[in-house]
């Protein structure tokens, strides 16, 4: 059995990646929509916290009401229960990637979950 797996990823409106990598922690989507187009629906998560990246271009997305701006290079924690929804700029498109994983599962993380070998 191999311990890793890859993909390519093209420039979809949504790939999830849950089935193709074999993810059994975590899921990721990719995500791209283009200039004046949104996400068709608002929604919350009942366990799942997710965390966007902004890959390229401009947008914001609405949460709990407020209007949170984004660019290429910003990273965005949401907690389960915010409602969300993003939106490309008028005059860009947006790509971003979400990680959704269960809320207060993390108990060891880079170093303390490490394991050297020389």
């Amino acid at each position: 059995m191999c311990n890793f797996s890859k993909v390519s990823v093209g420039q979809d409106a949504r790939t999830e990646l849950h089935d193709q990598l074999g993810l059994t922690g975590a899921e990721i989507s990719v995500n791209n929509l283009p200039a004046g187009a949104s996400v068709p629906f608002v929604h919350s998560h009942k366990q799942n916290e997710e965390i966007y990246v902004i890959l390229a271009g401009k947008g914001k997305a609405v949460i709990d009401g407020e209007t949170v701006t984004l660019h290429a290079g910003d990273w965005v924690r949401i907690a389960p229960a915010a409602k969300r929804q993003f939106f490309a700029a008028e005059d860009s498109g947006i790509s971003y990637a979400c990680t959704q994983v269960k809320a207060n599962s993390l108990e060891a993380y880079t170093a303390e979950d490490a394991e050297i070998w020389q």
